[in-house]
């Protein structure tokens, strides 16, 4: 692997990282530990190498460990993969500020800068403004049921990554260099002292604490710096900026709102969390204006100014002295709220209107008084912070299975003697959904008493009656396949009461239902009422998750950009505006992978100019944990989402549509096969893997199954892919493609393939995520999990698999024209190199815990297990 002088900072990093790691083990744990420790990560790194002694001797080594000496030695291999991730991502930040130094280098593909440059040439200034200024990305923040690190490690590896910036700095002194080494070494020892693993499973409460605090260690104040480059560069290359009340990127939040399949997320749930967001706007506004009445002492003001005040001698401090101490307020009357008080009412901030206007006042004061300079600072920032963020930060979306809405008007309309809802033909749905939503007098009497599931659902329309669109984003309904779902939704908001009702969106998961969303769509938009409702503006949700659960990472693929494609037209059609809602994972096989990439291969206009997207807690933290990273993926998105508004790929040659339906039917037919049909396959998963393990640790707020099945039907997405990167053989993702791809090529297609691969950005997308995905598995450790756990009769069906990821490789490289995975892109695959000699290790002591708690020491090596499943996430990076 060849080397890069450009990552030479990088390996310095990684070096005094692992340096003073080693230390800190030598001298909290003694040289016992310590020799262990750099014995095993020797001996991996020569098993690495080709060595087959030194494996041998590794896999000797890791199974004679005792039982006491287990917990340090993962410890030390998964901490030294966290210490990688932080300096890598620093490493980040770095190269996309080099070419500031070096021009001549040229910024990032993807930055604002290199946008502008590539774009001008080509693009009237004035498309260009419009487009940028009126981007509509909404990201959307979800919990992660395989996130296991407590968010105190997390400050922990921020400030190392603080600290590795600050000895960026130019010309630093040998004191300076010393301080910033001492200080590191003081962060990785308390790192290596804290437990850096929950001890109970997360509350819906506190994944939504999780999710504020990266709103208020990082992207407060990334936002508005970003938003002051992007009004720089409008302004400079289109002689108009951003306008103060644009907010191209916002934040929505499923944390304390996704109900679907979590019986822990309860209307007084949803209630606590819309109050605590609310608390954490109210107190970040709040130190922002008393640094603005501590700051603007300025006494010249305008007549609109002066109206408010009167004649104070410190007109600015004086009015935002009054907003203030209303926003304390507001903090104490929520706060006797989340204490289960119901406090009187107060002046206080609901909405974010109330707070802008009295900023607006002192801003066009400083204006036109010729403070221009002072208005630009702080108070334009906060001024941009509210559009961004409201007066809630992130609206918290509700989701709830389609089954749930219909279970309520079954029990209803039984009560009402009006029949059976549930055994009712969609036409007959329909048709008492629209009577009803037009019918003024209420349906719901007073004294229904339903039972418990039902009155729960009932409550949810009921907390979104109170705290209405300023709290709550989209309600969205899983398992959507008719229209009758979202009329549903539609009724029971009407019921509670609710006077400005949320968007209703449909969630298309698995194949058959992506197939016939279009359909559904059409269907919505035939009915009268439903289209006077919209008011020409629909949200529809695609699943990657499930979809690729149940057909495969290939057949998902291109389903999706086909419901794409057809809705598209199906809104073009009907002179409907739409916005399509990407649920996405973070790995591979859930729709994960790079942004930029990602959102240019989507099909012709499915952006234009607006996009939702689900952010995975298991990704939050690395896209968003460290200011320079945030602000880098929050201009992917910008540019991405211009740029394909802007320049849309062309549409797919018929004859490459077909070339792709036909790897699509292979591929779903392999994976089918296997996953359901071959009898012992589930028998094969639960032994090869820590799928049960996994289900059985405090890492996320809901089960790992929607319903008790034995099947992998019952089980989320999440978990079935988080299970088989433990394992490192990560077969969700390319279980299939080889088949596929072997049949296409034994069928003289490789000239059609490798074209598509060059000239189609959704097809060259998808095999570099093949590529990344090769690059990450090793069929070679998934073998030690088969040798040591799983039952000699089921050996050949692991054989087999692992047989198909090496022609899965043969196959994709064939196509990629590449000898190697990952070639094209020498920093990800260097990256894989580092890290493997440290996983390693890691899966080595899984097998060997995994192989002792099945025989009843479970009790003894959780915490083990808990860290070796944490270490293996952070050495593969995009996990679940």
């Amino acid at each position: 692997m060849s080397e890069n002088r450009n990552d030479a900072p990088l390996r310095e990093d990684i070096r005094q990282l692992g340096g003073l790691l080693g230390s800190t083990i030598h001298d909290q744990n003694g040289a016992a530990v310590y020799d262990i420790v750099e014995e095993i990560r020797g001996l991996a790194k020569d098993a690495r190498g080709g060595d087959t002694a030194a494996g041998q001797a590794l896999e000797e080594r890791l199974a004679a460990l005792p039982d006491e000496w287990i917990v340090p030695v993962v410890r030390a291999f998964s901490q030294f993969l966290n210490l990688a991730n932080i300096a890598e991502q620093h490493h980040r930040v770095r190269r996309s500020r080099a070419w500031l130094r070096d021009p001549e280098s040229g910024p990032l593909r993807g930055s604002l800068e290199e946008f502008f440059t590539r774009m001008l040439p080509e693009t009237e200034p004035e498309a260009l403004h419009a487009t940028l200024a009126g981007l509509n990305i909404e990201l959307v923040l979800t919990a992660h049921p395989t996130e296991v690190m407590r968010r105190s490690m997390l400050q922990k590896y921020n400030r190392i990554a603080e600290l590795l910036e600050k000895g960026d700095r130019l010309d630093p002194t040998p004191e300076e260099i010393e301080e910033v080494h001492q200080a590191l070494r003081r962060e990785i020892t308390a790192a290596w002292e804290t437990d850096e693993i929950r001890r109970r499973r997360p509350a819906p409460q506190d994944e939504a604490r999780w999710g504020l605090a990266v709103i208020e260690q990082t992207l407060w104040d990334v936002v508005p710096h970003f938003l002051r480059r992007l009004d720089r560069m409008l302004l400079r290359h289109t002689g108009k900026g951003l306008e103060l009340d644009a907010a191209p990127i916002h934040f929505g939040s499923w944390m304390g709102g996704d109900r679907d399949g979590n019986p822990r997320v309860t209307a007084a749930v949803t209630r606590e969390v819309c109050l605590l967001n609310r608390w954490q706007a109210v107190e970040l506004y709040e130190r922002e204006v008393a640094a603005l009445v501590e700051e603007l002492s300025v006494r010249t003001a305008n007549a609109e100014l002066r109206e408010l005040v009167g004649d104070a001698w410190e007109p600015y401090r004086t009015a935002l002295k009054v907003v203030r101490d209303r926003l304390i307020a507001t903090r104490h009357w929520i706060e006797a709220r989340l204490a289960g008080r119901r406090p009187p009412d107060a002046l206080i901030y609901w909405h974010a209107e109330e707070l802008r206007a009295p900023l607006m006042i002192c801003y066009r004061s400083l204006l036109e008084t010729g403070s221009e300079v002072v208005a630009e600072g702080r108070l334009k920032d906060l001024l941009r912070r509210l559009a961004t963020f409201g007066m809630t930060l992130m609206r918290v979306d509700i989701r709830q299975e389609s089954g749930r809405h219909t279970e309520v008007l079954d029990a209803l309309t039984q009560a009402l003697d009006m029949g059976c809802y549930e055994e009712w033909s969609e036409e007959e749905r329909q048709a008492f959904l629209i009577k009803e939503l037009a019918n003024r007098r209420p349906l719901i009497p007073p004294d229904f008493a339903p039972e418990e599931s039902v009155e729960e659902v009932l409550a949810t329309f009921r907390m979104i009656a109170e705290f209405g669109a300023d709290s709550l984003g989209a309600y969205v309904i899983s398992m959507a396949s008719r229209p009758s779902d979202i009329l549903a939704v539609k009724l029971l908001q009407k019921e509670a009461g609710v006077s400005s009702p949320l968007r209703v969106v449909p969630l298309f998961e698995t194949l058959t239902d992506l197939q016939g969303a279009a359909d559904c769509l059409t269907q919505l938009l035939d009915i009268p009422w439903y289209r006077e409702h919209i008011q020409g503006e629909q949200e529809i949700m695609i699943g990657y998750s499930d979809s690729a659960k149940d057909a495969g990472h290939l057949a998902a693929a291109w389903a999706l950009y086909q419901t794409q494609e057809q809705l598209v037209e199906v809104a073009k059609e009907q002179g409907v505006r739409l916005t399509l809602f990407h649920g996405r994972g973070g790995s591979i096989g859930r729709g994960g992978g790079p942004t930029h990439a990602a959102i240019l291969s989507q099909p012709p206009g499915s952006v234009d100019g607006r996009l939702r997207v689900t952010e995975q807690g298991e990704v939050i933290q690395a896209k968003f944990g460290l200011p320079g990273i945030a602000e880098r993926n929050l201009e992917l998105y910008a540019t991405a989402v211009a740029e394909a508004t802007l320049k849309p790929p062309a549409p797919p040659a018929a004859e490459w549509r077909e070339q792709m339906g036909q790897l699509a039917d292979s591929s779903c037919q392999v994976y089918r096969h296997l996953v359901r049909e071959t009898p012992e396959f589930i028998d094969y998963f639960r032994h090869a893997t820590p799928e049960h393990e996994i289900s059985h640790l405090a890492i996320g707020s809901r089960p790992a199954r929607r319903r008790p099945t034995t099947g992998v039907e019952g089980l989320r997405a999440i978990p079935w892919i988080f299970a088989w990167t433990q394992t490192r053989l990560l077969l969700p993702t390319w279980l299939g493609v080889g088949d596929a791809l072997h049949q296409a090529l034994a069928g003289n297609a490789k000239q059609a393939l490798q074209q598509m691969y060059q000239q189609w950005p959704f097809f060259r997308a998808f095999m570099d995520m093949q590529e990344m995905v090769l690059a990450k598995s090793d069929p070679a450790v998934a073998a030690w999990y088969d040798a040591r756990l799983v039952p000699e009769a089921l050996h050949p069906l692991g054989a087999e698999l692992r047989q198909k990821h090496a022609q899965t490789r043969e196959m994709v490289l064939t196509v990629t024209g590449h000898a190697q995975p990952l070639d094209d892109a020498p920093v990800v695959q260097r990256s894989v190199g580092l890290r493997n000699p440290y996983v390693d290790p890691l899966n080595l002591v899984q097998v060997e815990l995994l192989a002792r708690i099945r025989h009843g020491q479970e009790d003894d090596l959780r915490e083990a297990l808990m860290i070796c499943i944490n270490g293996i996430a952070a050495g593969m990076r995009n996990t679940g």
